[in-house]
C-alpha cells in the first residue's frame, strides 16, 4: 500500500516535471535561444511520467478484509476469480477493481428511531396464526462470502443490503411468525421461531452469495389492545397467586394453632400423669410407713408379752403407771383396805385382786 502511494506521488510529480520542461523550452524559443538539449529532456520526462502513471494504474492493493472484483473489457465483463489480499496487477486503463468487504456487517431494523440503519420506526409488522399483529425488531449479522464476491457483484453490485438483506429478512420473519399463535411468539415457542427464521435466512442469503453469521430477535411488540389484555391477564394471575398465598398462609396458621393446642394438651396430660404418679408414690409411701409402724408395734407387743411372761409383776406396775403417771407416792390409811382391779394374766378373764394394805407410812416430813 505504501509503495502504491509513493508511485502515485511520483507520477503526479512527473507531470509537473513535464510541464516545467515545456515552459522552459518555450521561454528559450521566445528568447531565440537554442533548445537542442531541451527536446531530449522533454521526451525523457514525458516517457518517465507515462511509465509511472501506467504502473500506478495497474497496481492494486487489496486489504485483508476485502476481496477485489476486476471489471474488464474482455469477455464477460469481469474476471472469474476475485483478487486476493495484497498487491495485485491489472491491465492499466482496461480494467478496474471494485472491492467488497468480507468482514462482519450488521443490519438492524428497530422500532426505536435511532437504533436501525433507517431512522424512525423500521420494525417488521407481522401477523400471527390467530390474527394478532406483532412488531418485530431484529438484527442480521452477515458477511460477503469471499469465494462468491464475483457473484455478489454480478447479482447485486454494491446494493446487496437494500436489495437482498432487507427484503429477505422482512419476508422470512413474516412467514415464520404466521405459523405461530401470539402466545407462542412471545413465550413458549420464541426459540423455535428464532431458529426457523435463522434457517430460512441462512438458505436465502447463501443463494445470494452472503454468509449469515447470526440472527438476533431483539424484541417483539404487540398492539395496544393485546398489550392491555396481557396486562389484565398478568394482574389476574398475580391476584390468583396472592389468593393462593393467603390460603396457604391461613393453612399454616391453622396448623400452628393445632400444634400449639396439641402441645398444651400433651403438657396437660403429662402434668396429670405426673400428679397421678405423685399421688401413687405418696400412697405407696404412706402404706409402707403404716406397714413399718404396724410391724414395730407388733414387735413391741411381742417383746412386752415376753417380758410379762418372764415377770408377771410387770403388768401390775404398768397398770399402776397407766392410772396416773405423775403419782410417785400414795398415802393410805393403815386400817382401810384399797382394792384395785388388776388385769388378769390368764386368758379366762379378769379378776379382782386385793392390793395389800400397806403399813402406815411414818411421817418423816416434820413435827
Amino acid at each position: 500500500m505504501a509503495l502504491i502511494t509513493i508511485l502515485k506521488s511520483l507520477a503526479g510529480l512527473s507531470w509537473l516535471a513535464v510541464l516545467g520542461v515545456i515552459v522552459y523550452a518555450v521561454l528559450r524559443v521566445t528568447r531565440k535561444q537554442k533548445i537542442a538539449g531541451g527536446v531530449a529532456l522533454i521526451v525523457v520526462v514525458v516517457v518517465v511520467a507515462i511509465v509511472l502513471n501506467v504502473i500506478t494504474a495497474g497496481l492494486v492493493f487489496v486489504e485483508p478484509t476485502e476481496r477485489g472484483v476486476v471489471i474488464t473489457i474482455a469477455g464477460g465483463g469481469v474476471r472469474p476469480e476475485p483478487l486476493q489480499p495484497g498487491l495485485n496487477w491489472i491491465i492499466p486503463f482496461a480494467e478496474s477493481v471494485q472491492t467488497y468487504p468480507i468482514d462482519r456487517q450488521t443490519y438492524t431494523m428497530s422500532i426505536a428511531h435511532a437504533e436501525g440503519q433507517i431512522q424512525g420506526d423500521d420494525s417488521i409488522e407481522a401477523r400471527t396464526s390467530d390474527g394478532q399483529i406483532v412488531l418485530v425488531d431484529a438484527s442480521v449479522i452477515f458477511a460477503v462470502d469471499p469465494a462468491k464476491a464475483v457473484d455478489v457483484h454480478i447479482k447485486w453490485q454494491d446494493q446487496y443490503v437494500d436489495n437482498l438483506i432487507r427484503p429477505i429478512t422482512r419476508g422470512v420473519i413474516r412467514d415464520a411468525v404466521s405459523q405461530f399463535n401470539v402466545e407462542e411468539v412471545y413465550s413458549t415457542q420464541r426459540l423455535a421461531l428464532t431458529q426457523q427464521i435463522t434457517d430460512g435466512m441462512d438458505e436465502s442469503l447463501s443463494e445470494g452469495g452472503l454468509i449469515l453469521v447470526d440472527f438476533v430477535l431483539r424484541n417483539i411488540t404487540f398492539s395496544q389492545e393485546y398489550s392491555d389484555s396481557i396486562e389484565q391477564k398478568q394482574i389476574a394471575e398475580q391476584l390468583a397467586q396472592q389468593a393462593v398465598f393467603v390460603v396457604e398462609q391461613r393453612k399454616q396458621e391453622a396448623e400452628q394453632a393445632r400444634q400449639v393446642a396439641e402441645g398444651k394438651a400433651d403438657a396437660a396430660v403429662i402434668a396429670a400423669e405426673g400428679q397421678a404418679l405423685a399421688v401413687v408414690i405418696a400412697a405407696q409411701a404412706e402404706a409402707e410407713a403404716r406397714l413399718i409402724q404396724a410391724e414395730a408395734e407388733a414387735q413391741a407387743l411381742e417383746m412386752l408379752a415376753q417380758a410379762i411372761e418372764a415377770n408377771p409383776d410387770v403388768i401390775t406396775l404398768e397398770y399402776i403407771q397407766k392410772l396416773s403417771p405423775n403419782i410417785q407416792v400414795m398415802l393410805l390409811p393403815s386400817d382401810n383396805p384399797y382394792l384395785l382391779p388388776l388385769p388378769s394374766l390368764e386368758n379366762s378373764g379378769s379378776t379382782t385382786t386385793a392390793v395389800p394394805t400397806p403399813n402406815t407410812v411414818p411421817d418423816t416430813g416434820g413435827e
